[in-house]
C-alpha cells in the first residue's frame, strides 16, 4: 500500500506535516518505537510510530530522522498525545532528509494504525505472493536448460502482459520473446544501452526509466550471479560488458513483489551469462597460446599446429579456417589505476558478432586473449569473398566502430577510451605475426583521433592518412594556416567560397569540366576562382607537388 492511502484514511487521524511530493512511496510494514536508535530492528520500508520518548532536546531530532532514512523507512508519524504538537525542530529535520512526516491525533492509538497497515499490506500480498512464487517455480524450471532467456522472456509476456529482452552493452538484441512480434529496432537497442551505461556510470541503482517516443522502458542491470547488488568493486571493470534487461513497462508503479520477481529474472540470465562465460574459459586459453607463440617468433609449423587445435572449437564441424583476422582493442581510463585489458576482453566477445545476429552462441566463434591493457581477438572467417572491386569481406573498422560508438561513449562517461585496430584477413600461420603488428598499427592510427570510441582498419595502413594522425599539433597547425588561413580570411570578407572551390577541384583531379559542373558554376568563373587561390598563397594548382601540398592541409585542418 502507498502513504497516500493511509492520509485518505480518516480513522487512522494522520495529518500531514511534510513531505507530499513522497506520498506514492511503498508501506511494507509498521513499527512502533522510542528507541533512539531503533534502525538495527528497521528493514526497510517500514512506516515508523512512534510517542517522542527518545527525545530529551531539540538535537535529538536530527540524528534520530537521518537513522530513519539510512534504513529506508517509508515515513515516520509522531503522535500528539504526549507533547500535544509535533516539534518544529523535528518537522525541520524531517524536511531536510524527505521523510514523509504524519502527526497522529491524540484520539487514535498506535495499534489501530499498526492493525489497518497489517492488514491491507497482508492482504495484497496473499494473492500476489502466491502468484509470485508460481512463476519463480516455472521460470526456475524453464531456465538455461530448458530454453535460455527466450523462455523466460516469453514467460513474462504470458503472465505479466511484459515485454522485454536482453541486450548486451551495445544494444545487441541477445535475447528477446518469441511471442511478441517483431523485435525491437536496432537504433533503439543502441539508444537504451547508451542510457543505461550512462545511468550505471552514476551509480544510479536499478531499474532506470527511460522514454523514447510514446513508450517508457525499464531497464534493470543483469550482473554475474556470483556478484552482489551492492557490491563494491569498481563499476568500470564490468559497466563496458554487462548484459541488461529492457522491459517496455513504467516500473515506478510496481509493488515490491513485482520488482522482486523482475530481480529473479535478471539472476536467472546471469546464470545463462556465467554458463557462457566458463565455456568462453577454453578459447580463452587457445588464444593466449596462439598469441604467445606468435609474438615470441615460433616456426609457423607451430603456430599451425595450434590453430588446427584451435579451429575445430572456434568452427565445430568446418575443421581448420582457411582465413583469420586479428582486431586488437585497448580501453584506458585517466586515472590509470584500473587495468584495462580484462574489460577490453570482455567488450571484444560482446561486439565481435554479427549484428544481425541474436542469442550468445555467434559469440563463441571467437578467442580472445588480454594482456596488459590490450585485449587481442583471433577471430576465423570460414569463408572470405571478394567484391567486385578486389577487397575483401570481413570485419571492417567502419562497420564495428558504428555499431558501438554511441553506446560505449556513453559508458565511458568522459573519463575514458577505446581504441579498436582490425588486419587483414590472412591464409596461413605464417600471416599472423603481421597480421597482428599490422591491427596494433591500426589501433595506434585510431587512437591519434579525436573521440572517446575510436577504430581503424587495415586499408588505412597503405595510405597518408597513416602518417597525418602522427604529425605533431604544432606543425598541422602551422602548415595548414600557411595554405589555408588566406583563403579562409578572404572567404571570410567576401563570401567567395575558395575553401570549398579547393576541395571540389582537388576531389575532381584538376578537372575543370567536372569541378564547374559539380559546383554548377560556368568554367571561367571557376578559373577566376582558382586564380585568385593561387595568388593568395603564391602556389600553382597545376603543379602536383602543390596540388599534394594542398590536399594534406585540408585533410589536416
Amino acid at each position: 500500500m502507498r502513504l497516500r492511502a493511509l492520509l485518505d484514511t480518516d480513522a487512522l487521524g494522520l495529518r500531514l506535516l511534510g513531505g507530499e511530493g513522497e506520498l506514492d512511496r511503498t508501506v511494507r510494514g509498521v513499527m512502533t518505537t522510542d528507541l533512539r536508535d531503533p534502525s538495527r530492528y528497521l528493514s526497510g520500508g517500514e512506516l515508523v510510530l512512534t510517542g517522542l520518548a527518545w527525545r530529551r532536546d531539540a538535537a535529538d531530532s536530527e540524528p534520530f530522522v537521518r537513522l530513519l532514512v539510512q534504513a529506508g523507512v517509508a515515513a515516520l508519524a509522531a503522535g500528539e498525545a504526549e507533547l500535544g504538537d509535533v516539534p518544529e525542530d523535528l518537522v525541520v529535520a524531517c524536511a531536510r532528509h524527505r521523510l514523509p512526516l504524519f502527526a497522529v491525533h491524540e484520539s487514535v492509538a498506535f495499534a489501530t494504525i499498526t492493525e489497518h497497515v497489517v492488514r491491507q499490506v497482508s492482504g495484497e500480498r496473499a494473492g500476489d505472493l502466491a502468484a509470485v512464487v508460481d512463476r519463480h517455480r516455472r521460470m526456475m524450471t524453464s531456465g538455461p536448460a530448458g530454453g535460455g532467456p527466450d523462455v523466460v522472456l516469453d514467460l513474462l509476456g504470458s503472465d505479466l502482459d511484459l515485454r522485454a529482452w536482453v541486450l548486451s552493452p551495445t544494444g545487441r538484441a541477445i535475447a528477446g520473446p518469441k511471442t511478441a512480434g517483431p523485435g525491437l529496432p536496432a537504433d533503439l537497442c543502441a539508444k537504451l544501452a547508451a542510457e543505461h551505461l550512462a545511468a550505471a556510470r552514476t551509480g544510479r541503482r536499478g531499474p532506470h526509466r527511460v522514454t523514447f517516443g510514446s513508450s517508457t522502458y525499464s531497464l534493470f542491470p543483469v550482473r554475474s550471479s556470483g556478484r552482489s547488488p551492492h557490491a563494491s568493486r569498481d563499476v568500470r571493470e564490468t559497466v563496458l560488458s554487462d548484459w541488461l534487461l529492457a522491459v517496455e513497462a513504467d516500473a515506478g508503479d510496481w509493488p515490491e513483489e513485482r520488482l522482486d520477481l523482475l530481480q529473479g529474472v535478471t539472476q536467472l540470465i546471469a546464470v545463462e551469462r556465467d554458463r557462457r562465460d566458463a565455456a568462453r574459459t577454453v578459447r580463452r586459453r587457445l588464444a593466449q597460446e596462439v598469441l604467445e607463440l606468435v609474438q615470441t617468433g615460433a616456426a609457423p609449423a607451430e603456430i599451425a599446429a595450434r590453430l588446427r587445435v584451435a579451429a575445430p572449437v572456434l568452427l565445430p564441424g568446418l575443421g581448420a579456417a582457411p582465413h583469420w583476422q586479428v582486431v586488437v582493442a585497448r580501453v584506458e581510463w585517466q586515472d590509470g589505476e584500473l587495468e584495462g585489458g580484462p574489460v577490453a576482453q570482455s567488450l571484444l566477445e560482446e561486439i565481435l558478432v554479427d549484428p544481425l545476429a541474436t542469442g550468445p552462441e555467434p559469440s563463441d566463434r571467437i578467442a580472445v586473449a588480454h594482456t596488459g591493457d590490450e585485449a587481442i581477438a583471433l577471430v576465423p572467417l570460414p569463408a572470405v569473398s571478394t567484391e567486385h572491386d578486389g577487397s575483401e569481406t570481413g570485419i571492417l573498422a567502419d562497420a564495428l566502430l558504428a555499431s558501438v560508438r554511441d553506446p560505449l561513449s556513453a559508458g565511458l562517461d568522459g573519463d575514458g577510451r577505446v581504441t579498436l585496430g582490425v588486419s587483414a584477413a590472412v591464409h596461413s600461420a605464417e600471416g599472423l605475426r603481421g597480421a597482428l603488428e599490422e591491427a596494433r598499427h591500426a589501433r595506434r592510427v585510431a587512437a591519434a583521433r579525436p573521440g572517446r570510441v575510436c577504430a581503424a582498419g587495415h586499408q588505412e595502413l597503405a595510405s597518408h592518412v597513416l602518417l597525418l594522425p602522427f604529425v605533431p599539433d604544432d606543425v598541422r597547425r602551422a602548415f595548414t594556416a600557411r595554405l589555408l588561413d588566406p583563403l579562409r580570411d578572404y572567404d571570410r570578407r567576401h563570401r567567395a567560397e575558395l575553401i570549398p572551390t579547393l576541395e571540389a577541384f582537388l576531389d575532381c583531379d584538376g578537372s575543370w569540366t567536372r569541378c564547374a559542373t559539380r559546383l554548377h558554376l560556368h568554367v571561367n568563373t571557376l578559373r577566376y576562382r582558382v586564380g585568385r587561390i593561387e595568388q593568395l598563397t603564391s602556389r600553382d594548382l597545376s603543379r602536383l607537388e602543390d596540388k599534394l601540398d594542398f590536399f594534406l592541409a585540408l585533410r589536416m585542418s
